[in-house]
Parts: C-alpha cells; structure tokens; sequence
C-alpha cells in the first residue's frame, strides 16, 4: 500500500505513525510543513512544503495536487482537521483518512463562524474520520450536518517501553506525586499544586513529593503559586523531556496526576497506567474513559483541588491500594491500548478505505 501521510513531521505522534506503517511494510510518503524529526524512520519518504507563516496550508495546495498525481496514492491520511485538513483538500481522487486530534474540534470552531464553516468544510472532505476517543468521536458528530463513516483508534502505548519500575529498586521514603503535561492553564497544573499543598497541611509528618514534568508558558507563575503555598520546597519543575525519556521520569512516581481543566484523550495516562502506576484525573473529556474509577484509578470532579487532596490522601494510606491500582492499570493498558493493537486498528481503517475506493 502507497500511503501519503499529511502531518507534523516534528511531533512526536506523526513519528510513532508512521514509522510502525513502514514497519509493517508500507510505502509511506509524509507531506509536512515542520522540521522533520531525527527519530522518523529512514524508509519515510520526507516531502518538505514551506511553512510561510502558517499559510502553507492553504497556498500548497496546487504543490500537494501535483504530488498527489505523481504518487498516485492509494490513500491519504491526514492528521488535524485543521492545518494539515485543510491542505488535504487538494488530495482527490485518492480518499482521505483524516485523524482528528483535540483542539482542533473542540477549540477552533468556537472562535468564530468562520473558523466553524472551515473546520466543516475539511470533516466534509474526508472518507472517513478517525478520533482517539469517544468523547471527541461525539464531539464530531455533533458538528457534523450527515453522519460520515467514524471509528476510534487511540494513541496506544509501546508496553515494552513504558513499564513498571524495575523490582529492587531504591524507593525514596513518602510518596511521590508527578505529572506529565504541558505547563498551560488547561492542564490544571495550578489545581495540582493546589490539591498537593492541601494534602502537605493534611500530612504534615509525611514525606511527600511533587515532581512536574513539562515546559510552558505558565512555569513562572506555578513556581510563585508554590513558593506561596509554601510547598517550594518539596515540588520540583523538570522541565520539558523527550519522549523516549518519559518512561524513566515516570518511574520515579508513585501517584499520577492529571487535574485537566479540558482534554481530548489522556495518552499519559495511559502511559502512565503501563508504568504501573494509579492516577488521579479529572472527569473530563477523554480521561474517564481510560481510568476505571476505583480498579486503575480515582476519578475526581473537574476543577476540584480539595477532592483531589482527599483521592491523593487515600493514596498516601494506602501501599496496597497503590499497588492494586497500578498492577489492574497495567493489565488494563496491555489489553486495550497497547501500541501493536492500535496499530492494527489504524491499518484496518487505511485498509478498508482503499477497498472501498477501488470498488467504486
């Protein structure tokens, strides 16, 4: 199969996509106004459209027909609705497997009419849509005038690499806290470093840790807010990591939080779940559906610190409650959402689609 991908060649997911495509014997052309990244697999075929500002999108098009002609894909598959959807207008005749990814759906069509009639415009042109979630897979239904052919793939987690924290390692005294998110208001970071303050006034003989894993442009205002709650010294800011070492960032977790204020999916939490680890996430959005409440975690209200404090007490008691959540979240994972499985599903949808295009 001649498989001509439109996305980020800089992000981390389009990388997992579609290196694990040629793996599985693909021919795979990736279409991308981003700096390809070194971990992208040799045998992807890079073509480098130019940026211009972010109006690329819009003025590649004649660039991307061109391409489209010569390649004679048998499929296309975009991901983003928005940017790179709207650059794969201009991929007819091949069909068009268009990935939808959050704020994409969920953000850009609230700025205006505009914004909406575009983002329609690009679910309109596709074959078929692939959401990461069944919130997200609702949200676009919701946005769409006549059903179009839909089907959830989630992210998935390589197993092997995001795993439990080997036994007989040396464990730090207490209990460490850690998330893996952007610094950015919708992530809940400051309703983190709330909640973990609250449990520290709750706990004060206890050992606790907070460890925060990512970079944003909210890094100076959290470190006041812990400064302020006077837990400066038991958080520690890690900054932005590669992914390939998130997994060892992770094992020096015991609780995994994730307060978001809004998120489409939750794929660390997933990862998070591999590692063997309970969460605590907010019920909103995609979260719920990858965290079951009281058997691979604790699910919360949105935009509650205090409960959350309760949740990540209840974990401070209990060794074995943290340790049965983790061993269920792990077994959870590696059964629904391991990366192998969703790969399959993604292929069946590529798959279905070049069957259904050639019988027309």
């Amino acid at each position: 199969m001649r498989l001509l991908m439109l996305a980020a060649a800089s992000s981390v997911h389009t990388i997992r996509w579609a290196n694990a495509f040629v793996q599985r014997g693909m021919e795979v052309h990736l279409v991308s106004l981003h700096t390809p990244h070194t971990l992208l697999d040799h045998r992807v075929t890079v073509h480098r459209f130019p940026y211009l500002k972010g109006l690329g999108y819009v003025v590649n098009g004649p660039l991307l027909a061109r391409l489209v002609r010569t390649l004679k894909p048998d499929v296309v598959n975009a991901h983003y609705a928005t940017g790179y959807g709207t650059l794969a207008r201009w991929c007819a005749p091949a069909p068009l497997v268009l990935n939808v990814w959050g704020s994409d759906v969920f953000g850009f069509p609230e700025k205006s009419p505009l914004h909406r009639r575009s983002l329609l415009g690009n679910l309109t042109r596709a074959t078929h849509i692939v959401s990461t979630s069944e919130a997200m897979a609702a949200r676009v239904r919701s946005l769409l005038p006549v059903p179009k052919p839909l089907t959830v793939v989630p992210f998935g987690v390589d197993t092997d690499l995001f795993s439990p924290r080997p036994p007989g390692d040396t464990v730090p005294k207490g209990v460490t806290f850690g998330t893996v998110k952007a610094l950015e208001r919708v992530y809940g970071i400051d309703l983190l470093i709330e909640a973990f303050a609250l449990l520290v006034a709750q706990r004060p003989a206890l050992e606790l840790r907070l460890r925060i894993v990512g970079g944003g442009g909210q890094l100076e205002a959290l470190q006041r807010q812990a400064a302020s709650s006077g837990v400066a010294d038991k958080v520690t800011f890690v900054g932005a990591v590669p992914h390939d070492r998130v997994p060892d960032e992770l094992r020096k977790f015991d609780v995994f939080v994730a307060l978001s204020r809004a998120e489409s999916f939750g794929v660390a939490v997933i990862e998070a779940g591999a590692c063997g680890l309970p969460v605590v996430v907010s019920n909103v959005g995609g979260l719920p559906e990858v965290v079951r409440n009281g058997t691979t975690g604790l699910v919360v209200p949105a935009s509650d610190a205090f409960e959350a404090s309760v949740q990540m007490g209840r974990l401070c008691d209990s060794p074995e409650l943290r340790t049965s959540l983790g061993r269920n979240g792990r077994e959870m994972v590696c059964s629904e959402y391991a990366w192998s499985v969703c790969v399959d599903r993604m292929l069946d949808v590529l798959q279905n689609n070049v069957r259904q295009n050639m019988n027309r």
